[in-house]
């Protein structure tokens, strides 16, 4: 199976995996549509393509979620819908290491239509009022918002949230410490320069992931989405500035970041699953440009529990950590992230244990910006993948004095963090904690209790005997 191509050639493949429902009759842009969104996020359901939106002609489409579950992740990876989640962050981990430079061309389907500075109306097109309480349309929630250092010329991908502020500007919420809050502060606000940035939408999937992947400073995240889809991403050149982006996309808002411009933005539902946060001062944005496909299709994320963000940030910041990890010399065997957990939860699994080694995953996890805020650290006979077993290895052998690690911080957590007050969202003030769910290093091996499970607590004869009962049997 190839990886598709771009969004068209994945909905179609989702399509025919049974993963995609198009909805033909009026959907309300005023959160029905979205609605409908988030209920198949937290159900586990289809990515949904609606042709009929309210208010708006039918060639305008909206489609919701498009990686929310690991079928939908595995189809967009070119692999069968039924890949186990095991197999898709190895297939993440050998693909990412072996990057594909983009290709430049001239012409491209997302500049079939292009609407000039002084005709552009965001309100054209059918941006949805996502949650009930939001502070305005949110039309950045799935996609990839390209800007450039000013110094180095570095061109960074990342994936940040924009809302609707008029017809003209967008308002929108790159923390500080992320690399285009980084660019905007040090390279552009200094210099009193408007910093060019084009916000994608509808790209090929790979190049969202690679938006979204938690990547390196001066990484180059177009090579990184060349690898993971297994080709070149070819790139276009912007109308207003001298970015490149995806030539498939579906839409492309080009602007400029006011250095000196503050706009109000949020509240909004965000993917730690709670509304965090109110209003407030944010970057502003003027848009210089709009080009689209033909009957464009518009991508929505419903961000909040169990989003697409979920798996994105599932499988690259796991792959991260591992590596960061291993870098600082911690005998780690593998990592999970569970997209139920919002992003603030990791499992890891080593193959010695004890208390150094939980307290320093959890120092190393935290020593630049802490997106974690709990860890827990178990043996590597526990499946990571396997939630059930992790949490009982949780609840019967972390020590509930000696098994706790915290570690506190300041400018550097996690704002989103549902669980901090607002005075310490403004910090940056946090805390990370790693749950020792290991083995004491000094148990003599005959003290340490045997899991009363078949592979642990029965012969291997009878496991076999078992097993071979249990296939025939037909269960």
């Amino acid at each position: 199976m190839a990886t598709p191509k771009d969004l068209r050639s994945f909905l179609e493949a989702i399509e025919a995996s049974g993963d995609l429902v198009t909805v033909t009759d009026e959907i309300d842009w005023d959160q029905e549509l979205s609605g409908i969104g988030r209920l198949a996020c937290e159900r586990n359901g289809p990515a949904f393509m609606f042709t009929n939106v309210k208010d708006y002609a039918p060639d305008w489409r909206v489609t919701t979620n498009p990686i929310a579950t690991w079928r939908r992740m595995a189809v967009a990876l070119g692999l069968p819908a039924d890949t186990p989640v095991r197999e898709l962050y190895a297939v993440y981990a050998e693909r990412e290491q072996n990057s594909i430079p983009p290709l430049l061309v001239n012409d491209a389907p997302c500049k079939e239509v292009v609407i000039p500075a002084d005709k552009v109306d965001l309100f054209d097109l059918p941006v949805p009022m996502v949650h009930d309480g939001d502070g305005g349309r949110y039309l950045g929630t799935w996609d990839l918002v390209v800007s450039k250092d000013a110094d180095t010329g570095w061109v960074n991908w990342g994936m940040y949230r924009f809302m609707v502020h008029n017809e003209r500007y967008l308002t929108g919420y790159p923390r500080p410490t992320s690399h285009l809050g980084k660019m905007l502060l040090e390279g552009y606000v200094p210099s009193d320069k408007p910093m060019p940035i084009a916000i994608v939408i509808g790209a090929d999937v790979p190049s969202h992931l690679a938006a979204a992947a938690t990547f390196q400073l001066n990484g180059d995240e177009a090579n990184l989405a060349g690898g993971l889809g297994e080709r070149a991403v070819e790139l276009v050149k912007c109308e207003t500035s001298d970015l490149y982006v995806p030539a498939n996309a579906e839409i492309v808002i080009e602007a400029e970041v006011l250095p000196n411009g503050i706009a109000q933005e949020g509240p909004y539902g965000e993917y730690p699953g709670y509304r965090s946060g109110e209003m407030g001062d944010a970057l502003c944005a003027r848009v210089t440009a709009i080009t689209h496909r033909r009957d464009p299709i518009h991508t929505l994320d419903t961000t909040g529990f169990m989003d697409s963000s979920a798996t994105t940030t599932s499988i690259s910041g796991a792959i991260a950590i591992r590596r960061r990890l291993e870098k600082h010399g911690v005998p780690v065997v593998d990592v999970y992230v569970p997209p139920e957990g919002g992003v603030h939860l990791a499992i890891v699994s080593v193959s010695r244990g004890g208390a150094a080694v939980a307290k320093k995953v959890v120092e190393v996890l935290t020593a630049r910006r802490a997106l974690m805020s709990k860890i827990i650290v178990v043996d590597d006979d526990v499946d990571v993948f396997n939630i059930p077993q992790v949490l009982h290895a949780f609840a019967t052998k972390c020590h509930p004095e000696r098994g706790t690690h915290i570690h506190t911080y300041t400018g550097r957590a996690n704002a989103l963090t549902p669980a901090y007050s607002q005075q310490e969202r403004a910090a940056r003030l946090g805390a990370s904690v790693a749950f020792d769910v290991t083995w004491p290093p000094e148990w003599p091996r005959e003290v340490t209790p045997v899991r009363a499970t078949l592979d642990q607590m029965y012969t291997k004869d009878v496991q076999d005997r078992v097993l071979a009962r249990w296939k025939a049997l037909g269960l």
